[in-house]
């Protein structure tokens, strides 16, 4: 049979065409098919506003820059609120800050930061509830949601700029080994409305973190747009984090580290004792007037290291200043004995 059709084998094709007694085969069509002869599509759907620009590999690697980063959380808001804190990663997702920003809360503890030499600006949040409690921590109280649903107050507003500076401090320990940065605090808002990073279709890395202090648990979120990360897309892959971690086994390296350990700073507190007062004594106090404690003064005090207590001592002075004189070691379950 020839290969070439005439005008009315032609004709009469068109007309079966047109009648639905011939179905018309698509180019392509018959590409791909599954074992039944079922013929499969060989199209999927995309979407132009939603831009992959992550791959798995940068996804794992910021995972891991981040559990980092949350132990180092874990360990700094636990000095500096007095309580038990744990931080960690749940997940870390590629998405375009137009989803991000519509799926936060309102209001929020929202801190724009710089992370100079990258371009750009990230975002800090920490759910109002929980920053709350840290504000109360601070302020020398319990530790209880207050439920802002307001402005915060000059006061308050210093108390998350401190925090979040500290925080960031943190941030940038954890990415040393993939970049050097600086954080400096742009803007703090509380409406999800307010801030604009980048456009809203723009793609952002959403690191979700979860915290807990005492006994109250809350979400914080870090938001890093494409845009900032573009510098450093090539060391965020599996090749880099494998040479980083072979760096992590020489010398040198080990070295390094014991020196920035040895020089990390740990708050220091001795508790001469406590009492309860009322807000009236409390109101009623006078200069000279004395406070009974319920520690009685032939017993140790406790000192403690962050909210733990290490040491037991003896209050007294030494060349003038206040000291207390080391009388036992107070050892955890399972800690070794020296």
């Amino acid at each position: 049979m020839s290969d070439i059709l005439s005008q009315n084998e032609i004709d009469a094709l068109m007309a079966a065409l047109a009648k639905g007694e011939v179905a018309a085969d698509r180019p392509g069509d018959a590409a791909e098919s599954d074992e039944s002869g079922v013929k499969a599509k060989a199209v999927w759907a995309y979407d132009f506003r939603r831009q992959s620009k992550f791959s798995k590999d940068h996804i794992r690697t910021l995972s891991m820059l981040h559990d980092g980063f949350a132990r180092l959380v874990s360990t700094l808001w636990a000095g500096m609120f007095r309580v038990m804190a744990t931080c960690e990663v749940v997940s870390v997702e590629q998405m375009t800050f137009d989803e991000y920003s519509r799926s936060l809360p309102g209001p929020t503890i929202m801190t724009t930061f710089s992370m100079k030499p990258l371009v750009g600006s990230a975002l800090l949040e920490i759910n109002l509830d929980l920053a709350s409690i840290m504000i109360d921590r601070l302020l020398g109280g319990p530790g209880k949601v207050s439920r802002i649903r307001r402005d915060l107050t000059d006061i308050e507003r210093q108390l998350i700029t401190n925090i979040s500076n500290r925080t960031l401090s943190a941030l940038q320990e954890s990415w040393v080994s993939l970049v050097q940065f600086d954080p400096v605090i742009e803007n703090i808002e509380t409406n999800p409305r307010f801030v604009q990073l980048v456009p809203a279709t723009d793609p952002v890395a959403l690191v979700t973190l979860e915290v807990k202090l005492g006994e109250n648990t809350g979400p914080v979120s870090i938001c890093l747009p494409y845009m900032v990360l573009e510098k450093v897309m090539t060391n965020l892959g599996s090749q880099y984090m494998f040479a980083t971690q072979k760096l992590a086994q020489t010398d040198d390296f080990r070295l390094r580290l014991n020196e920035r350990v040895v020089q990390t700073q740990v708050p220091l507190t001795a508790v001469l004792g406590s009492t309860v007062l009322s807000v009236q004594d409390v109101l009623q106090l006078q200069r000279g007037d004395v406070v009974a404690l319920e520690q009685g003064h032939d017993r140790d005090i406790e000192v403690r290291v962050g909210d733990r207590t290490k040491f037991k001592a003896r209050p007294g002075t030494c060349r003038s200043h206040m000291a207390v004189h080391i009388t036992e070691v107070v050892l955890e379950e399972g800690e070794p004995h020296d």
